[in-house]
C-alpha cells in the first residue's frame, strides 16, 4: 500500500536541556512532586480527559504511572524513577525530587557536563562509603529482637501517607498489624535458603480502620455458607485435614469448541459424561479421606451436593491471586485435570473454621506452620482503602529489604541535611593530588560540590510546606523546622524542640543556619557529629536500602541527562 503523504526526516534536536521548554517542564515536574512530600504533603487527584476512575493520591507509585509526559528527558527522568520503585517501592520522591534538584543546579553551573559528572561521581563515592561506614552519624542499626525499631520504620512510611486519612490512634493499630503480619511470613526454622511467606489484603471498604486485623493462614469468601450451621470437617487419622487445590473449572463445561472437534455417539450425552467423571473424581476424594476441596473456579451444583453430603467442605471461586499462597501454605500441588488425580497433590491443614467480617462470610484455613497470613484491611472508602493498600504494601516491602540488610537512615531531612554537611567539610579537606585524579579545578570542585549539597538540601525543604523557616545545626547537621508565623530574627533555640527525626532535643547550645535555597553563599562548617542517643520511641525513620538506591539513581540518572547531545525523534 503506497503511502498517503511522504515520509518526513527525524527531528534532530542539539542540546536539549538548553531549550526553554525542558526548563520549564523541568520545574513543573520538580513542583508538583515537591508539593506531594511528606507527612503534610498535597494531595493530587489524577484522572485522564474521558472521566472513569479518579485517583487521589500522594504517593509516587500513582503519580508516576499516571502522568504523562512528552519529552523524551522528562521520561528518561520517569522511567528510572519507576524502576527504582518497582524494586524497592520506597523513596520514590525523595529519588524524584533529588534528581530534578541536581538536574536545575548543575545546569546552572559555568562547568562542563563532562565534569560536572565526573565529580559528581565522586561525590556519590563520598556518601556511599560514609553511608556503608560504622562511623555514619545518619544511620541506625535494626535489632530484631526489638520491635522498637521496625514499629518506628513502619509508622514512618504510614504517616508520610496524608491520603490514607488516619489519626494517630490508627496509625498506631496498623502499625502493629503489619508487624504482626511481616513476622507471620518469616519462617521459624532459620535455613541458608530460607524464603519468605505472604500476606495476603482482604479489602474491607467502608469500615473504621480500627476493625482491621491479622489472622494466620488463608480467608476464602464463601457467601453460600451459613455460619448458623455447624462446620463439620473430615480429618485423617493423625487429626489433620487433607485439601485438594483445583485450578481447573470442575462446572462439567471443560470442553472448548474453539480447541478442536470431537464426536460424540448417537445417544451419548456430552454434559452427562462430564458430569460422571466430576462425581468419579468426588468419590476418589472421599475415598482419599479429602476434607477440602478448594477450586479456583466453578464447581458443578451435584458435584458440591455429593462433597457436602460426605463430609467434604466444597469451596469454589478461590480466584487465582490465592492460588500460589494457598498450594505454598498447604504443600498441594494444584490440580490442572480432572481426568488425571494423584494422591501425591493434597496437602493438609491444621484447621478450618468459619469467619465473619463486616457481614462477609469467610472460611478460614488454619495452616500447621504459618508463613502465609491474611490482613483484613478496612478504610472509611475506597479512595483512601487504595492509598493505605499501596501504604501497607510498601511498609512491608520496607521490612523485607530492612530484614536483608538490618538498617535504617534518619527521617525528616536529618539525613539530607547531614550528608551536606559532611560532603561539605569533606570538600574543603581535599588534598591537590585529588583534584588531579578527577581532572578538575578546586574551584570545579568547590561549585559542583555546593550544588550537590543544595540539592540534598532541597529535598529536606520540601518536607516544608508552610512558610515557616528551615534550620540546619552546626554540631549533628540535623534538619529542624521552625512554625510559621516567626521573623528570621528570632532566637531558634526558643522555637524548635525536636530536629526531623526526632532524635536530637533542643537541650544544649547548639548553632544554627538558615537552609537558604539555591542562592545561598557556600558554608565551612566542621564534620557533623553522631547522636548521643541513636535509640529513641517515634523516631522518624527511612528505608536504608531504597534510599541509599534512590540516591545513586538520582545522581546517574542526572548525569546522563546532563550527557545528553541530541535527541533524534522519529515523526512519522
Amino acid at each position: 500500500m503506497s503511502r498517503l503523504e511522504a515520509k518526513k526526516p527525524p527531528l534532530y534536536i542539539t542540546e536539549p536541556l538548553t531549550t526553554g521548554g525542558v526548563s520549564q517542564s523541568l520545574s513543573l515536574l520538580s513542583g508538583i512532586l515537591k508539593s506531594c512530600y511528606g507527612p503534610a504533603g498535597r494531595l493530587k487527584q489524577l484522572h485522564n480527559g474521558v472521566g472513569g476512575y479518579v485517583c487521589t493520591t500522594s504517593q509516587s507509585s500513582a503519580i508516576l504511572s499516571r502522568l504523562p509526559v512528552s519529552h523524551p528527558v522528562l521520561g528518561v527522568l520517569m522511567a528510572s524513577v519507576q524502576n527504582h520503585v518497582s524494586r524497592f517501592s520506597d523513596c520514590g520522591l525523595f529519588t524524584a525530587i533529588l534528581c530534578c534538584s541536581l538536574i536545575e543546579n548543575f545546569k546552572s553551573l559555568n562547568v562542563a557536563p563532562c565534569t560536572v559528572i565526573k565529580i559528581s561521581k565522586h561525590l556519590l563515592s563520598l556518601c556511599m562509603d560514609y553511608l556503608k561506614s560504622e562511623a555514619c552519624g545518619c544511620r541506625v542499626a535494626v535489632d530484631f529482637s526489638s520491635v522498637e525499631t521496625l514499629l518506628c520504620l513502619v509508622r514512618s512510611v504510614l504517616r508520610s501517607k496524608p491520603a490514607c486519612m488516619l489519626n494517630k490512634t490508627e496509625v498506631d493499630h496498623l502499625t502493629t498489624l503489619i508487624l504482626k503480619a511481616f513476622l507471620f511470613t518469616v519462617p521459624c526454622h532459620a535455613e541458608s535458603n530460607a524464603v519468605l511467606g505472604k500476606c495476603v489484603i482482604v479489602p474491607m471498604k467502608g469500615r473504621r480502620v480500627m476493625d482491621s486485623a491479622v489472622l494466620p493462614g488463608l480467608l476464602i469468601e464463601t457467601p453460600e455458607i451459613q455460619l448458623a450451621k455447624p462446620l463439620t470437617v473430615k480429618r485423617t487419622c493423625s487429626d489433620m485435614i487433607k485439601i485438594a487445590l483445583f485450578c481447573v473449572s470442575m462446572s462439567g463445561d471443560s470442553f472448548n469448541p474453539k480447541e478442536g472437534t470431537i464426536t460424540v455417539h448417537h445417544g451419548i450425552s456430552l454434559e452427562m459424561s462430564e458430569l460422571n467423571q466430576l462425581l468419579n473424581v468426588g468419590k476418589q476424594l472421599v475415598n482419599d479421606e479429602v476434607g477440602l476441596v478448594v477450586c479456583q473456579k466453578v464447581i458443578h451444583p451435584s458435584l458440591k451436593q455429593y462433597l457436602t453430603e460426605n463430609g467434604v467442605i466444597a469451596v469454589e471461586r478461590a480466584g487465582l491471586s490465592l492460588m500460589e499462597p494457598l498450594s505454598r501454605m498447604t504443600g498441594s500441588k494444584p490440580i490442572a485435570s480432572i481426568h488425571d488425580l494423584s494422591p501425591s497433590c493434597y496437602g493438609s491443614l491444621k484447621d478450618v473454621c468459619i469467619e465473619t467480617f463486616a457481614s462477609k462470610n469467610f472460611v478460614h484455613l488454619i495452616p500447621n506452620d504459618t508463613v502465609i497470613c491474611s490482613l483484613i484491611l478496612c478504610n472509611r472508602n475506597e479512595t483512601t482503602w487504595d492509598e493505605l493498600k499501596r501504604a501497607c504494601e510498601t511498609a512491608e516491602h520496607v521490612l523485607q529489604l530492612t530484614l536483608k540488610e538490618p538498617l535504617a537512615l534518619l527521617g525528616g531531612g536529618c539525613t539530607e541535611t547531614h550528608l551536606a554537611s559532611y560532603i561539605r567539610h569533606k570538600s574543603y579537606s581535599l588534598s591537590t593530588s585529588s583534584f588531579e585524579d578527577i581532572d578538575c579545578s578546586q574551584t570545579q570542585y568547590q561549585l559542583v560540590t555546593d550544588g550537590f549539597c543544595r540539592s540534598l538540601e532541597s529535598v529536606a525543604r520540601s518536607l516544608n510546606h508552610e512558610d515557616g523557616e528551615i534550620l540546619t545545626d552546626m554540631v549533628y547537621g540535623h534538619c529542624w523546622f521552625v512554625p510559621p508565623g516567626f521573623p528570621s530574627v528570632s532566637s531558634w533555640s526558643d522555637l524548635v524542640s525536636k530536629c526531623g527525626c526526632g532524635i536530637n532535643s533542643n537541650g544544649e547550645n547548639l548553632k544554627w543556619r538558615l537552609l537558604q535555597g539555591q542562592f545561598g553563599s557556600p558554608v565551612i562548617q566542621d564534620c557533623p557529629k553522631e547522636p548521643l542517643v541513636k535509640v529513641a520511641d517515634f523516631l522518624t525513620l527511612d528505608c536504608y536500602a531504597a534510599k541509599c538506591s534512590g540516591l545513586q539513581v538520582a545522581l546517574e540518572t542526572a548525569s546522563l541527562i546532563l550527557d545528553l547531545l541530541y535527541i533524534i525523534k522519529d515523526q512519522n
